[in-house]
């Protein structure tokens, strides 16, 4: 399977740098621009298949991908954004300011076993969200497969399929609306491409 893992469009709170989780924060003017230019990179492709995080931000993004190919899309809970609990919808001045420790921790080599207050740990976010992708893929040994999600989510995918240990994700970056590819097999993950912005350049 050909795996696309697509972050959803911008939003405002993206824009203003603002902690978002599982806030149903929705897509902005420009968001939506980005989602017309994924459809429009993605329409050339042969999608077998086209899933998405139930938030909205997510969806609305991967209903535009999915119209371009006439496919329905489905909802997979897994792969919805990291809960990041008492730090959702703060600025991360505040952030720092409210939760040094929390902060500290986060940084530090155990960070990914230590959840927000009120949320998850990445290991947590890990798990769920590869568990989701071999799911995917035990139902479509080959094609190539959309899945519309979030930073944290793709992060952690990269991570695992690069066998890069997950404190060391922070090493990865992943703009909204940039598309990753991950080729997956029953022995193996390859990374393909990563981070990939070119289909932006006329939403700015």
């Amino acid at each position: 399977m050909r795996l696309f893992l697509v972050r959803h469009g911008q939003t405002d709170h993206n824009r203003d740098s603002i902690a978002l989780g599982r806030a149903d924060v929705p897509l902005n003017e420009l968001g939506r621009r980005h989602a017309e230019a994924l459809a429009t990179r993605l329409s050339r492709e042969q999608i077998a298949a086209v899933y998405s995080s139930p938030l909205s931000r997510a969806l609305d993004t991967a209903s535009v991908i999915s119209d371009r190919h006439g496919l329905p899309v489905t909802i997979e809970d897994a792969l919805t954004e990291m809960e990041v609990g008492e730090l959702d919808g703060l600025t991360y001045p505040v952030i720092r300011e409210r939760f040094p420790r929390v902060i500290e921790r986060w940084l530090g080599e155990e960070g990914p076993d230590h959840p927000f207050p009120g949320g998850e740990s990445l290991v947590e976010v890990a798990d769920r969200a590869w568990a989701a992708v071999a799911h995917i893929a035990s139902d479509h040994l080959t094609g190539t497969v959309v899945a519309v999600t979030h930073n944290f989510v793709i992060l952690c995918l990269l991570a695992r399929a690069l066998g890069l240990p997950l404190n060391r994700f922070r090493r990865l970056k992943h703009e909204v609306a940039a598309i990753s590819v991950v080729e997956i097999t029953s022995e193996r993950a390859v990374v393909l491409s990563m981070n990939d912005t070119c289909h932006l350049s006329a939403c700015e």
